[in-house]
């Protein structure tokens, strides 16, 4: 994006920092608008519809028939993605078990310390088996207690990728004639699939990142920093009505695909990578854009275009039935066709294409050499096949896309062009 001084006094920006976040800007001979773009943003959230407890019903009824068909008895869930997505309970991890076992069989089960069964009451939705423990006795013994009082006597149980290692080790120790194994095949294949309540929710806070990125581009200035823009974005979400934030790589520090530690200070002529997301109803989104502040040099042009290009072959191969590793080598091959090494080579893309998301910012499945797994309608995706020149800048176009019978579809528009940043 061409971005100049003068840009900024038209939307009535202040100088960096703090400044940058008041309600009102300082009036300037140029200011023609008489405020700044964050106090013109409302809340986009009114109309959210989240997910309904009869959804989250039929996905433990989907979560019982994957475990009968891979002979899983239960699967064992401590707090984060999976619980809320089974359950919509929310909790933290402490050092006190706090628990959900769904059964194959029969009615599910909660682990809880005594002395917050009341408030974890306020969290349950589905079942009243609740079983606590006090601070001196073993919650693993209420587990076991739990999948006797099922009839799991014998057989496996699943545990959800995230749980720590000291509970399943308790849970081991206490029941050790039972097999546990990985819940994947459960917890996984119930949530790759989106339906069509969480891609709306998904595509509600793209369109609000899409609207944060807007005022906060508006708002670059020189000598600003990363935190600067961190906390400029972070408000625009908030103004907005969701929780999120957008990070900033600046100049040589954009080459790192994470940035770098650095303070730097924006000046004419710098690459600007940017990338963040929100939340809404715990769905995220994920959204890159690269821009110029000021005037973008023909070689800056050129590599924007090739990213670009890079990034529309991945979209155009994407479809039901593509193995996501094709997905991964269309992009590739834009940057081999080039005349750059290609695989993970630099210059070039020094990291997959794009990552499964959802709940969770990263999830299954990854577009990357090597998953031969072909796309299925519902799975969720970012696009984002960076390109990384060492010692200069990098350039990551991201966009998330979601698979449907006639082919991907994106959640937010790619950039048009590196002076043009938003459809």
């Amino acid at each position: 994006m061409a971005v100049k001084r003068r840009d900024f006094l038209k939307l009535g920006a202040c100088s960096a920092g703090a400044a940058l976040l008041s309600s009102a800007c300082s009036s300037s001979k140029d200011n023609v608008s008489g405020s700044d773009p964050i106090s013109r943003l409302s809340p986009m959230t009114d109309d959210v519809v989240p997910i309904s407890d009869k959804e989250r019903m039929q996905r433990m009824e989907k979560a019982k028939r994957f475990m009968r068909e891979n002979d899983i008895k239960a699967v064992y869930l401590e707090p984060g993605s999976s619980m809320f997505y089974f359950t919509g309970a929310q909790w933290w991890q402490s050092e006190r078990m706090f628990a959900a076992l769904l059964p194959a069989q029969g009615d599910i089960a909660w682990i809880c310390p005594a002395f917050e069964e009341g408030r974890a009451r306020e969290q349950i939705r589905f079942g009243d088996d609740i079983r606590t423990w006090e601070e001196h006795e073993s919650p693993y013994e209420r587990v076991a207690q739990a999948l006797t009082d099922r009839g799991i006597r014998t057989g496996k149980i699943g545990i959800e990728e995230r749980v720590r290692f000291f509970l399943f080790d308790g849970i081991r120790k206490q029941a050790p004639h039972l097999e546990y194994v990985s819940a994947d095949p459960v917890t996984v294949e119930c949530r790759v699939h989106k339906s069509p309540s969480e891609i709306a929710l998904m595509q509600k806070a793209a369109d609000i990142t899409i609207e944060a990125y807007k005022a906060s581009v508006a708002l670059l200035e020189k000598g600003m920093t990363k935190e600067d823009f961190k906390a400029i974005s972070s408000a625009a979400h908030r103004a907005l009505g969701a929780e999120g934030g957008i990070g900033a790589q600046i100049a040589e520090a954009s080459a790192s695909p994470h940035g770098s530690v650095k303070r730097i200070e924006l000046k004419e002529g710098d690459i600007v990578l940017m990338d963040g997301g929100c939340s809404v109803d715990g769905y995220r989104s994920d959204i890159s854009r690269t821009v110029v502040f000021g005037e973008p040099t023909q070689r800056q042009k050129e590599m924007w275009d090739l990213a670009k290009k890079a990034q529309t072959a991945a979209f155009e191969k994407a479809g039901v039935g593509v193995p996501c590793e094709e997905v991964d080598e269309a992009a590739r091959k834009v940057y081999k066709d080039y005349g750059f090494p290609g695989g993970y080579g630099l210059p070039g893309c020094p990291h997959r294409t794009g990552h499964g998301i959802g709940l969770d910012g990263h999830e299954w499945v990854n577009l990357v050499k090597g998953n031969k797994r072909p796309m299925e309608p519902g799975m969720c995706f970012s696009n984002e096949p960076m390109l990384v020149l060492p010692g200069e800048y990098g350039i990551r176009l991201e966009d998330c896309i979601y698979v449907t019978e006639q082919g991907p579809k994106y959640f937010s528009q790619p950039s048009p062009s590196i002076d043009q940043p938003f459809a």
